[in-house]
């Protein structure tokens, strides 16, 4: 008897186990980072496993984009470094959000736009240093991150960056003199910078401004990947889209 029960169990489980590992396979794994106002942790915290731990306009634009739909998906705040590599190198895996570039372009498929990102570099609160254009900063060091597309930007064209594997830490590094300038976002760079209760850092110079996606594995099927975009152009069409970036000041 016991012997009919186990092959029964062995039999269900090789019925059950190729579904689940279909179901496995079909879920989306997003990925964000602390990046204000764009993402960031609810509570402040470096990383977080739950989606509703975690906030932001891009956060609030791809879960409402997702809510119009019936997929199954994940969303973890970890340093961009780790996510922008599982995007890169595992299917139904994505990051956001990610700055598009030519150079990027081929690496992934991209869902959005989600919002527009205007580059700026910051000086101490204490610098008279002025820019008029880009190349006046040759010879002084960035505050950069790893992956982020600012520091690939300054590095190949022969800019001194300073990487860290996080962005937070640059506004005090700037603060206390041990980087020159800081490359940021111009929304997001001061309120990264009050986070750190630094304040009063100097914008002396802004160009490139680029357009924010959700960059998904280029192995993703192109059936999910439609998906979502058809459920952010209905957030779009039926207003909750401005109501959220609204929300955010803008």
């Amino acid at each position: 008897m016991s012997r009919t029960l186990l092959g029964l169990a062995a039999a269900a489980l090789t019925l059950i186990g190729p579904a689940s590992a279909v179901q496995a396979e079909e879920r989306l794994y997003l990925y964000t980072e602390n990046f204000p106002p764009y993402n960031m942790s609810a509570s402040g915290r470096a990383f977080e496993h739950n989606a509703e731990d975690i906030d932001g306009l891009c956060t609030e634009l791809v879960t409402a984009a997702l809510k119009q739909t019936d997929l199954d998906y994940r969303i973890k705040l970890r340093n961009w470094d780790y996510g922008y590599n599982r995007a890169l190198n595992k299917p139904n895996h994505g990051i956001f959000c990610t700055t598009y570039t030519e150079e990027r372009a081929p690496l992934f498929k991209w869902v959005g736009p989600l919002t527009n990102n205007l580059w700026t570099v910051f000086a101490a609160p204490d610098s008279n240093f002025q820019m008029d254009e880009l190349s006046d900063a040759k010879g002084k060091v960035f505050g950069g991150y790893r992956n982020d597309v600012k520091s690939e930007y300054l590095i190949k064209r022969g800019y001194e960056v300073s990487a860290l594997d996080s962005d937070d830490l640059n506004p005090k590094r700037l603060e206390l003199g041990q980087i020159d300038l800081w490359l940021a976002d111009q929304l997001g760079g001061p309120y990264v910078a009050s986070q750190q209760n630094v304040e009063g850092l100097k914008p002396v110079y802004s160009f490139n401004q680029t357009q924010l996606f959700l960059a998904l594995n280029p192995d993703t099927s192109d059936a999910l990947v439609n998906e979502l975009q058809a459920g952010l152009d209905a957030i779009r069409e039926s207003g909750m889209f401005e109501a959220i970036e609204t929300k955010y000041g803008l």
